[in-house]
């Protein structure tokens, strides 16, 4: 019966006849016996039954806690339809309502008044060999912002598309949150919440607490990847900053994002023929994922020959408070690195409550690209699109803010007020526009289409770090399976229906640069090749290798 209870090692209806009489499942299962096919197909058939999103999540959730190997199956037959019902965006929905649907235990809830612990917290784990941490606060879900301990959802589906797309074993993965309480009104007066009932953690307290949790992966993980999800702009990028050199780590929203973003640019930029290092770059949201996107962006360019000041006058970037320039004392550090000189925009317009907007900048400039993290839905207006694409004969111009409600304009709208000229990709789903007859794919730029391969590379390769050059190998690697490389009116990016493929190539080419940056051992590409292959797990039933008596 135990067998039953266990995900990873149940077959149900798969078991044979052998497997039954020798672990006593006889009478507790149908008499027929099934193939993995055949439960695909039955199991695929109740998934379409479900009426609506969260019901089919709800669905595909059950099955992952009692059947890991059929759940995985029916990711990766069906890719592209259970990426945004695993991730984004029906996830979204499933974490706001955690604490209403939760079933059973997955993943380690790690709360701020056991934190002196955490080591046994972390020793309480179902298994021993752990490739892949996915940890989050959830302080900055999504595009739904704080959500307390519920956030452990999104490091399930993350884990869920590093196993499905980038083969790693899904024993060998552990969603991770850190509990530090949440400020959510709803959350904390709902009787249903099951997390902390405090407001959050605040200050050197929650960095502190951050610290005994790395400290404490670091003593009983040495070797594994962890992947920081969802942390809100003020903790990101210090605790990334912080740690990256002590461990093999990476921050999904300020480098993976970069990496996919760049591999978008690099496809849009191959399309009208001209170098990255000739774009004038204009943003709007400064938090950070977009300077994120800007460093990795700004990386790339002076790797093509610019100099440091040459790609750095190349971004105009604008957030809730205006244009970053040299004259405003509210930026960051990371963002003051973008501030172009005051004395450049003298005299331009200031149509934002006396500030420098979006508005004023495209109609000054010309820009070439366009990208938006504002979460602003409509930011991108009519006159402001066609402004810009008065100026440019094919502008790239990425609405990037999810979800959809928040983006900063819709892929139908940009391609009719560019008159089908713009190169277009969407941090949302948007269906192909169709424009005087011709059939237009408009990428996502979702982070799919790195991270998993990212937790394939470490593993495979046995990368100590995580370096930049990294993810920038990870970003061309991407930009080399653009469609569009052979044909304008394909996307930006690759189908999803071929992650699985693409994840070996990114992942062979970070590999290589690991090795070139003196972070993983030296292999040759071809065995390097081979380790790949052999890393990127398939659903299958393992053989009990039952032994027979012979006479």
């Amino acid at each position: 019966m135990d067998l039953l209870n266990r995900q990873g090692l149940n077959k149900g209806t798969a078991f044979t006849e052998e497997e039954r009489t020798e672990f006593g499942l006889q009478g507790l299962l149908p008499p027929h016996i099934e193939t993995l096919d055949e439960q695909a197909v039955r199991a695929y058939e109740a998934f379409q039954r479900k009426d609506s999103d969260l019901e089919r999540h709800i669905y595909l959730r059950a099955l992952q806690d009692t059947n890991e190997v059929l759940f995985y199956r029916l990711i990766v037959d069906h890719i592209e339809e259970m990426i945004p019902l695993v991730y984004t965006p029906t996830v979204a929905t499933a974490i706001e309502q955690f604490s209403h649907i939760y079933r059973r235990p997955r993943g380690l809830f790690i709360p701020y008044p056991l934190r002196d612990s955490i080591p046994q917290l972390l020793r309480n784990r179902p298994n021993k060999d752990v490739d892949v941490i996915v940890v989050t606060d959830g302080e900055r879900i999504l595009g739904i912002g704080d959500q307390g301990a519920g956030g452990l959802g999104i490091s399930i589906g993350k884990l869920s598309l590093y196993t499905g797309i980038g083969g790693i074993r899904p024993e060998r993965t552990l969603p991770i949150v850190l509990d530090v309480g949440t400020n959510n009104k709803e959350r904390l007066n709902d009787p249903a919440y099951l997390g902390w009932r405090h407001e959050r953690i605040t200050g050197q307290a929650y960095f502190d607490f951050v610290d005994q949790f790395v400290q404490a992966v670091k003593q009983e993980f040495p070797e594994a990847c962890l992947q920081w999800e969802d942390f809100a702009t003020p903790h990101a990028r210090p605790i990334l900053q912080r740690y990256r050199d002590q461990l093999l780590t990476f921050n999904d929203d300020i480098q993976v994002t970069a990496a996919v973003v760049l591999g978008a640019v690099l496809g849009a930029v191959n399309v009208t023929g001209k170098s990255l290092g000739e774009q004038q770059i204009v943003m709007l949201g400064a938090g950070s994922t977009g300077i994120g996107v800007a460093d990795g962006l700004r990386t790339a360019m002076i790797s093509e020959g610019l100099s440091e000041e040459e790609a750095r006058s190349r971004f105009w970037i604008v957030d809730k408070d205006g244009f970053l320039h040299s004259g405003r004392n509210d930026l960051s550090p990371e963002q003051r690195v973008y501030a172009q000189p005051e004395i450049n925009v003298a005299g331009w317009p200031r149509s934002l409550n006396g500030h420098i907007g979006l508005a004023d900048v495209i109609g000054k400039l010309r820009a070439t690209i366009l990208i938006g993290f504002s979460t602003v839905g409509g930011a991108f207006s009519e006159p402001i699109v066609r402004e810009m694409a008065r100026k440019v004969e094919r502008p790239i111009i990425f609405p990037l803010s999810n979800p959809t409600s928040k983006s900063e304009a819709t892929a139908e709208d940009l391609i009719r007020w560019t008159d089908g000229r713009a190169l277009v990709a969407s941090g949302s789903p948007f269906a192909p526009v169709t424009h005087n007859g011709r059939k237009i794919a408009i990428a996502q730029c979702n982070n799919v289409h790195i991270f998993p391969a990212m937790g394939l590379a470490v593993v495979a390769s046995g990368a100590r770090r995580v370096t930049d050059a990294m993810m920038q190998a990870a970003a061309r690697a991407l930009a080399a399976n653009s469609p569009a490389l052979k044909d304008p009116s394909a996307s930006l990016l690759s189908p999803l229906k071929d992650s699985r493929r693409v994840a070996r190539d990114i992942a062979i080419a970070v590999g290589i640069q690991a090795q070139n940056d003196g972070v993983a051992p030296k292999v040759t590409e071809d065995e390097l090749r081979r380790r790949v292959l052999k890393t990127q797990w398939t659903p299958a039933y393992a053989s009990f290798g039952i032994a027979r008596n012979e006479e």
